[in-house]
């Protein structure tokens, strides 16, 4: 073919936009039941009124279409764009347009991954030479990436210690149930404490029980902003070197190290819900029911409070890695008589997590994406259908990785009878602050309060995600764009559901038309949300090469004829 005689030619690199377009696209089109602004309607509704959510993305809430709400706190870019919106009719497509979308979408998935699995097969040997891969072991004749640090740090865990001591809290918490129902709070509470103090020795279990103690007696002075304050400054901790090397010094690896550092992360968020939910409604965060005001002792509501914080910060399945559970719903849950459940439900919970873990390997052994998106000159060797194949494993097998995580532990909540925050049905979730988004955003007025409160109140709770996980330079890129992203999206609702604009929508378009038309508008929040989020899970120079090859070269270029 001749290119002079086209009008407009396509680099090899604009590859890339047309496959995310495609992708998200017919995701957008062939996956919703719903339009996006209408299904989410009604649970944020709920939210911004303050009613108890379950949520699975950081901080804020799940978003119940898959592939859409990526790495922590994208509330909004998921779900954002149902507020302000008008009651767009909602009809079916085609059934033969349906399967198109379904077929190509995922044969597009598939082939992308192919071809990073192919460029991991041609580069295996420098891959092993700069990063050492492993002897593979699920997949005959087939090396494995470790360099997922989060990934190989709690499955050596889980085979040491943590998976022992899950199944002995079961058996004791069945234990207690049976046979000491009035006292089982106290005994799983006592040995979700040994357990911890046998991990992470005498020394960290000091400083968690030092950072309880800080927050519970700042919390006695009812002041929400002090209790935000002081649990702000018990988090910079964390970040202050000579502390990190202090505690480094206590352990004879880094690995304890590094698990007294998530369990205290993961402790400081507990402390900020039970702290906020005493100020707010000291009866149900901790003073004695059988006693009246009156005759309260001051030590013994403030032991009693004491024993409730520890009980909740120290409950084994939950301790180390999450997801959190709200202070309200644990109390609340904790103290009721435990269901039963049947072993048919058991056996499936753990094989459902078997098949995930084992699709989780089966990613590291057949495409070595973590090695890859470590080093930028592969990242600018990739083919562009590779390169859309990277994009996708890393968000893909973040999602599964903490399927894994949570899917495990979830499961032992539930036979104690506690309701688990649902499990990430899209594309990832490193880390669950079940209804953090109670604490921040309707506090600060959320949208009840005008544009202006509205942006600082979003800005306050992606600046807060950023800071608990360390406040670095790629996480303020991540906490910038998800919050632009927020910007945008809520100002084209706006746009679209003004009455000058929706009535010639309306009259113009046809409703299966303006279901299209959405699928692709939302394809660009889509797009600019795994943007951000490969910022957040590869750093700046990841986000940055795919802004570079995707956003900027990938892109029509217009020739003259």
């Amino acid at each position: 073919m001749n290119h002079k005689n086209l009008a407009f030619t396509i680099d090899s690199n604009s590859t890339i936009s047309f496959i995310s377009w495609v992708f998200w696209m017919l995701h957008y089109i062939g996956l919703y039941g719903r339009s996006a602004l209408i299904t989410q309607s009604s649970d944020i509704l709920k939210t911004f009124n303050g009613f108890r959510k379950r949520v699975n993305v950081v901080l804020f809430t799940y978003s119940k279409q898959p592939h859409v709400a990526y790495h922590h706190a994208t509330f909004f870019l998921s779900q954002g764009s149902a507020f302000m919106t008008p009651q767009w009719e909602l009809v079916s497509l085609p059934r033969w347009e349906m399967t198109a979308y379904w077929i190509l979408s995922f044969s597009s998935h598939l082939y992308s991954f192919y071809q990073l699995h192919r460029f991991s097969e041609e580069h295996e040997v420098s891959l092993d030479r700069e990063v050492q891969l492993e002897r593979g072991f699920l997949i005959w004749g087939f090396k494995k990436d470790p360099t997922d640090f989060e990934w190989s740090f709690w499955n050596e865990w889980a085979w040491q210690s943590l998976l022992w001591s899950l199944i002995g809290h079961a058996v004791l918490s069945i234990f207690a149930d049976n046979f000491l129902p009035q006292f089982r709070l106290a005994v799983i509470t006592v040995y979700g404490f040994l357990s911890a103090g046998w991990l992470l020795g005498v020394r960290g279990l000091t400083v968690l029980m030092l950072h309880l103690s800080i927050s519970l007696v700042v919390a006695q002075l009812r002041s929400p902003v002090l209790s935000w304050f002081c649990s702000l400054l018990l988090l910079s901790t964390l970040n202050v070197p000579a502390l990190q090397d202090l505690q480094r010094g206590w352990y004879t690896s880094e690995d304890h190290y590094y698990l007294l550092l998530f369990s205290t992360a993961v402790c400081s968020l507990r402390c900020i819900s039970f702290s906020l939910e005493l100020c707010w409604h000291p009866l149900q965060a901790g003073r004695p029911n059988h006693c009246s005001h009156l005759e309260e002792k001051r030590l013994e509501t403030l032991i009693f409070q004491f024993y409730k914080l520890t009980a909740y910060c120290f409950y084994h399945p939950l301790f180390y890695n999450g997801p959190i559970v709200t202070y309200r719903d644990f109390s609340e849950q904790i103290e009721r008589p435990v269901y039963k459940v049947s072993v048919v439900y058991v056996l499936s919970g753990i094989l459902r997590v078997c098949v995930w873990w084992c699709l989780a390997e089966f990613m590291i052994h057949f495409m070595y994406m973590h090695a890859i998106q470590s080093s930028e000159t592969y990242l600018e060797m990739l083919p562009p259908w590779a390169l859309g194949g990277l994009a996708l494993a890393l968000v893909q097998f973040f999602y599964i990785k903490y399927l894994v995580l949570f899917g495990a532990v979830s499961l032992l909540v539930r036979l104690d009878g506690l309701e688990p925050p649902k499990l990430p049905r899209c594309v990832s979730i490193m880390y669950s602050f079940t209804g953090m988004w109670r604490y921040i955003y309707v506090p600060l007025g959320g949208s009840r309060h005008g544009v202006f409160r509205k942006l600082v109140s979003t800005a306050l709770a992606f600046g807060f995600v950023c800071f608990w996980h360390g406040c670095h330079d790629y996480l303020q890129y991540w906490a910038v764009l998800n919050w632009v992203g927020v910007l945008v999206e809520n100002g084209l609702a706006l746009l679209f559901s003004s009455r000058p604009l929706h009535p010639i929508i309306a009259r113009c378009l046809s409703p299966r038309m303006q279901r299209r038309g959405l699928a692709l508008i939302s394809a660009l929040s889509t797009a600019f949300l795994i943007l951000s989020n490969l910022f957040f899970l590869g750093g700046i120079h990841v986000g940055r090469i795919f802004w570079k090859r995707v956003f900027v070269e990938g892109t029509m270029n217009t020739t003259e004829p």
